[in-house]
């Protein structure tokens, strides 16, 4: 039986080369569907029309307005193809509207080499049932982000206190994290895991929903089955606006994606 992320982001190739997609409302956050999980939509769409190279390499969107769930299309303009990558643009259209435009640059990883040679630091979890399942959210959370149930986050027992009101204000959030039906990771849900754990400004005291505004992903292996690693951090808000900073790393201890957006500061949303 087919995993639920791989139904619901399936694409299917239409007569002028497009592609259609059914945007899934099981995705929502705050006004909009999440933007990681459009870019594995986009994604799919990329490996169907690169069959050669499957892998995303890099991928910068751009979030012009939100998308809601029903159908999209997603076209694509291959600007460059030859030797072991390609690059393309992507808009992802519903009806009049575009709601992502983004460029991509897309390989074989498993030509390229998995070797991950990196300065950056493992984050420190505590064990996997020692740390706080994401079912223990705030009910108004849940109520704002239903795409909390398709996750099993496990979060660092000092990095929950906004749940009850007493954030660490460091900017910091990590946790272990796998997809509930057991599904293991590979390139295309990197693209979601890199924008899966709430927004980072929950640790400064600032809950509520973060329109992304752009969001560039760097994959850098096809990561080991098992548990994720994902740590979230923010340094820096201006403008009404923030950046955060994600790193992603596999069972083996890689650090196999890496992301920044920038977003805005988050605004508060009432549940329906």
């Amino acid at each position: 039986m087919p995993h639920e992320f791989d139904t619901q982001t399936e694409v299917s190739r239409n007569a002028d080369g497009s592609y259609a997609a059914e945007l899934w409302p099981g995705w929502l956050v705050g006004g909009g569907l999440n933007g990681g999980y459009l870019l594995a939509v986009i994604g799919n769409a990329l490996r169907r029309r690169l069959p050669d190279k499957p892998d995303p390499l890099v991928v910068s969107a751009y979030y012009l307005s939100a998308s809601t769930p029903g159908p999209a299309t997603v076209a694509i303009d291959v600007r460059r193809e030859g030797g072991s990558v390609a690059t393309a643009s992507v808009d992802l259209h519903q009806g009049d509207d575009v709601r992502i435009t983004a460029l991509a640059t897309y390989g074989d990883l498993a030509t390229l080499g998995d070797d991950v040679l990196t300065t950056a630091e493992e984050p420190e979890l505590p064990p996997v049932e020692d740390c706080v399942p994401n079912s223990m959210a705030p009910p108004e959370v849940r109520a704002i982000a239903p795409l909390m149930d398709r996750f099993d986050m496990r979060f660092h027992p000092d990095q929950v206190g906004w749940t009850v009101g007493a954030p660490s204000g460091k900017g910091v959030l990590s946790a272990w994290f796998r997809l509930v039906d057991g599904r293991e990771p590979d390139p295309i849900s990197l693209l979601m895991v890199v924008d899966a754990l709430p927004p980072v400004t929950f640790d400064l005291g600032m809950p509520g929903w973060a329109p992304t505004l752009e969001l560039t992903a760097h994959v850098r292996a096809r990561p080991a089955p098992g548990w994720l690693k994902v740590r979230h951090a923010t340094r820096n808000m201006a403008g009404g606006m923030f950046e955060e900073d994600c790193e992603v790393w596999d069972s083996a201890g890689r650090l196999v994606a890496q992301s920044r957006q920038l977003a805005r500061q988050p605004r508060a949303v009432v549940a329906r």
